[in-house]
């Protein structure tokens, strides 16, 4: 049994340790490891994440299992009705277990009750999560290459799932 909960100034750490333990699985093969180890340091330092969690207003999900934390996401609004998924990691020792599909299905039933008509994400083109997003009802709108500086893009596709109320 998973336990979601909204995820505080103090769970920072436990997200950053998180991303730093399940990157280097996700991406390899995908990024090069210099490329990966300046976007950990870029986006889940403690400074960056508290900025998201407090100045861009995300929220951000843990799950835990058995009380050990083993996922977390991240979302916001960006426009009037459409909200980003800005993050959604589960580890992979958990992985297979239906943790991402109940995550995912968590943060819909929130956005809902929030009059959010679209879901929309980025997912690296070569990263095998996208079957897993297109199997739940998103489709791909458009690619992006986002410049992180040093030398460094993200190269990925913008997927978007419609909500029903």
């Amino acid at each position: 049994m998973i336990k979601i909960r909204l995820a505080n100034v103090e769970d920072l750490t436990t997200v950053e340790q998180l991303a730093r333990e399940i990157w280097p699985v996700t991406y390899a093969g995908i990024v090069p490891p210099e490329h990966l180890n300046y976007m950990l340091d870029l986006f889940y330092n403690n400074t960056a994440l508290r900025d998201q969690l407090q100045n861009q207003h995300h929220i951000f999900l843990i799950v835990e299992s058995a009380g050990k934390p083993v996922a977390f996401a991240s979302y916001s609004t960006i426009e009037p009705g459409v909200s980003k998924l800005q993050k959604i990691y589960v580890h992979q020792d958990t992985q297979g277990q239906g943790i991402g599909k109940q995550l995912i299905d968590h943060i819909i039933s929130d956005l809902q009750s929030r009059s959010v008509h679209t879901m929309r994400l980025n997912v690296n083109r070569y990263n095998k999560a996208r079957f897993f997003y297109e199997k739940i009802g998103f489709v791909i709108v458009k690619e992006e290459d986002v410049d992180l500086g040093n030398n460094v893009f993200m190269i990925d596709f913008v997927m978007e799932k419609k909500l029903t109320p």
